[in-house]
């Protein structure tokens, strides 16, 4: 028996560690960088962390041919890392558990399935929304990615299928009680002061997100264990919640509109939201005009129906319908930076199928300074439940 050459020996192994780390991404977990603030304080950007796929049990590949260990772009000549002439619908093998209240969930973002070619990060909706559908399509090349393509997002799950969601003065109701209020979860809050910034023993986060606070007023993100403690400074008259819009008043500019989008029916904006029941599988809904805006994106893209909206009747698989069944579980997600969050709020539901794992502990994480200068030592394998503390 010949000895295989060593490059055949060095193709093997390779091969075999491609395979297997492919296997380990795909069904136990997988590498995710947290890269913006949006999750501040409990997560910062540059946390870099493992995401179980067996907490929820692991989703089995929609999308099965596409380049290893590669999510949707090729790196240096991008382009599409994948191939959609074999497509497998949802299924997910049994896990550890379900989804619950307040986990930190990374998930494939639902408003991903649609993105312009030379600016993937943006939002390409609200670009339509803001900037008018037909100059985006003239203007940039339009592509469109399968679910388990769509960009990873990584929010806290604030509410369960089935739930009813409310907002009410930047503070989250679940089924009318208060949710829990995370120790590091940040707000923007206009401090007044006798003079000066507030003399407390800390860094405080300035704002500074194109608004000008009132006159006489300083703005900061606060995290929720901070607010006390500049309550209480000598030279602090008032912290208050900074509100934009007060409740019943939507926002003028349509890249602020909330979900559903529908300003005519739903006086909604970031502070004040809802009431709003989280669609559940099984659990059936009347369709009115008033609020197909609600159902419109669920009955079409996630769950695959012909959509028509025609002389006030609502058109369901070509035949008119005034009631829908819900075939799959949804999801509320929230950063834990509410007022520098671009989450469900926005957004709106994200279906089962786009879930893809329980954020599991941070294994590396560094600040501005770079890996070298700047390493956040403490945070170093750390589960997500000990950051939330």
């Amino acid at each position: 028996m010949s000895k295989k050459p060593v490059w055949r020996e060095w193709l093997d192994a390779l091969v075999f560690a491609i395979v297997a780390a492919t296997l380990i991404r795909t069904f136990f977990f997988e590498a995710y960088t947290i890269p913006t603030g949006s999750m501040e304080g409990t997560m910062l950007v540059n946390d870099y962390l493992f995401v179980s796929k067996l907490a929820y049990g692991p989703r089995v590949p929609m999308t099965p041919l596409a380049v290893p260990l590669v999510h949707n772009t090729m790196p240096i000549t991008g382009g599409k890392s994948y191939s959609e002439a074999v497509h497998w619908g949802y299924h997910r093998i049994p896990g550890f558990g379900h989804v619950e209240r307040n986990d930190v969930v990374v998930f494939n973002y639902p408003g991903g399935d649609t993105v312009m070619a030379e600016e993937p990060e943006a939002d390409y909706y609200q670009a339509c929304r803001v900037n008018g559908r037909d100059n985006i399509i003239g203007r940039y090349t339009i592509i469109t990615r399968p679910v388990d393509k769509e960009e990873n997002y990584i929010k806290r799950c604030i509410g369960l299928p089935g739930d009813v969601l409310e907002i009410k003065n930047a503070r989250v109701y679940i089924n009318g009680a208060p949710n829990v209020l995370f120790p590091h979860s940040k707000l923007t809050y206009l401090v007044k002061t006798t003079g000066g910034a507030p003399a407390v023993d800390a860094d405080l986060e300035p704002y500074e997100n194109g608004y000008n606070p009132p006159p006489g007023y300083l703005a900061y993100y606060l995290e929720n264990d901070q607010v006390d403690m500049v309550r209480k400074a000598k030279n602090v008259v008032s912290v208050d919640v900074w509100m934009l819009y007060p409740a019943g008043v939507s926002p003028r500019d349509p890249g602020e509109w909330v979900f559903p989008l529908d300003t005519a029916n739903y006086k909604w904006n970031r502070d004040n939201f809802g009431p709003l029941t989280i669609p559940k599988a099984g659990v059936t809904v009347t369709l009115t005009p008033q609020n197909i805006a609600i159902y419109r994106r669920v009955i079409r893209n996630y769950e695959g129906n012909t959509l028509e909206e025609k002389d006030g009747k609502i058109i369901i698989n070509g035949k008119e319908a005034t009631s829908y069944t819900f075939k799959m579980d949804y999801y509320w997600m929230m950063g834990d930076n509410r007022h520098n969050s671009l989450d469900s709020r926005y957004w709106g539901f994200v279906p089962i199928d786009h879930v893809v794992g329980k954020a599991w502990f941070v294994w590396l994480s560094y600040g501005e300074g770079g890996l070298l200068k700047d390493m956040r030592w403490k945070r170093l394998f750390r589960g997500i439940h000990s950051l939330e503390k």
